[in-house]
């Protein structure tokens, strides 16, 4: 196999390559989307001859993570022809693009949850996890506290970018694990006029709560089915509140819309404060809970100086990784508020984990406590698990809901 850049011009081959393994059959819009998505993506192909069998795109992402934010390309389309399955085209994939990372400059790389058995062995750990909501809205939304009582709108879908861009912005670097949107990314992504899994739903409605904004929502209906028993549905796509009487005034809003009994919310936090505020937790259901950003450490030192810290640590960390072998070995960790310093030592470990685990942990969405008592991190010094997670803990959970 011949592995390098796929130039603009297979790009429609690199595209039909992937809807062939992924059993996929788009329109020619979609097809148009992809192939104006690709343009912007680093795009890595491998190549038997003249013939592209294998296709990995990355996304030029920026993460927020705990006290910044960095550079992370997202992985997607990732596929290989069913006839070079098992030749290692994959892995040599992935081994170009860890390269590419450090070449320039991004400490981290990212996919939206995938088949955990294959990645994970390539060192992505589930970094965030999103749950399905459902609100029984045939009657009012019991809730506990006062909603905002300032006015909701709602804003022509053209102009949501302009005004809620920069609000976003600013409630995503109070969270890690969220990507920047650009304008293109909120049209065609969070805004397109068809629900591509669903043409029975509306276009995307946006309600916005306050001047200056306080809050958003953006969701799509859909009718009463009387046949099959269903009710009006309103499914939420995003939303995001300034706190939680902010947000008791969006989900009172969504959860009141004529003609529907049922609010469907994927993808929202696991602290998300409705599960908290609402008055009957009967009304408010938990219908599954998912991982959702798998991230992967190219450059572990550069990723852990790089973000914020919540206490102090002075730990060694022996940690293994089969594909970037900079990254393994033992390593004295010297965390505190003020920043950190991680570099090699001769000292003894005071905890062995694979730089999947350290993904997993690195956004303070899993604690390390947890993978010991579940026998994947091994602590040789009683207490350095908890040292690491005090280090580690950020106000708010990791959450991400840009799915790519």
């Amino acid at each position: 196999m011949d592995i390098r850049a796929v130039p603009e011009a297979h790009i429609d081959r690199a595209l039909e390559l992937a809807y062939l393994v992924f059993h996929h059959r788009p329109d020619e819009a979609r097809r148009k989307h992809y192939a104006q998505l690709m343009l912007d993506c680093e795009r890595i192909g491998a190549y038997d001859g003249d013939v592209l069998v294998g296709f990995a795109a990355a996304f030029r992402f920026t993460l927020s993570v705990p006290g910044g934010e960095l550079p992370c390309p997202g992985l997607t389309f990732v596929c290989v022809a069913p006839t070079h399955r098992r030749r290692g085209v994959l892995t040599a994939m992935l081994r170009e693009l860890f390269a590419r990372c450090t070449g320039q400059g991004a400490p981290v790389t990212a996919l939206w949850a995938s088949e955990d058995v294959i990645y994970g062995r390539f060192g992505f750990g589930t970094a965030t996890q999103g749950l399905t909501l459902e609100v029984d809205s045939r009657r009012p939304l019991a809730l506990r506290v006062e909603p905002d009582e300032r006015p909701l709108r709602l804003v022509d879908p053209a102009d949501a970018p302009a005004l809620l861009g920069p609000y976003y912005e600013r409630t995503r670097a109070e969270r890690a694990g969220r990507i920047a949107r650009g304008a293109s990314w909120w049209a065609d992504e969070w805004l397109v006029e068809e629900d591509e899994d669903d043409d029975e739903l509306s276009p995307p409605r946006v309600v916005v709560l306050g001047d200056p904004v306080a809050g958003y929502a953006v969701y799509r209906t859909k009718g009463e089915d009387e046949d099959a028993h269903r009710p009006g549905l309103v499914r939420v796509d995003d939303l995001e509140a300034d706190g939680p009487r902010e947000a008791a005034a969006l989900w009172r809003y969504l959860a009141s819309i004529d003609l529907t009994g049922l609010v469907r919310a994927w993808g929202v936090p696991l602290d998300e404060p409705l599960l908290r505020f609402a008055g009957d937790r009967d009304q408010v259901r938990i219908t599954s809970c998912f991982p959702a950003l798998r991230l992967r450490l190219v450059d572990v030192a550069a990723a852990l100086t790089a973000r914020s810290w919540a206490a102090e640590a002075d730990l060694v960390l022996e940690v293994r990784d089969a594909h970037v072998p900079a990254n393994a070995g033992r390593f004295r960790l010297l965390a505190s508020p003020g920043g950190a310093t991680y570099g090699p030592t001769d000292a003894a470990a005071d905890l062995v984990l694979d730089v999947r685990d350290l993904g997993e942990c690195y956004l303070g969405g899993s604690e390390v406590g947890a993978l010991v008592a579940a026998g994947v991190v091994e602590e040789r010094t009683k207490g350095a698990a908890r040292a690491l997670d005090e280090a580690l803990r950020t106000p708010r959970l990791p959450h991400t809901v840009d799915a790519f």
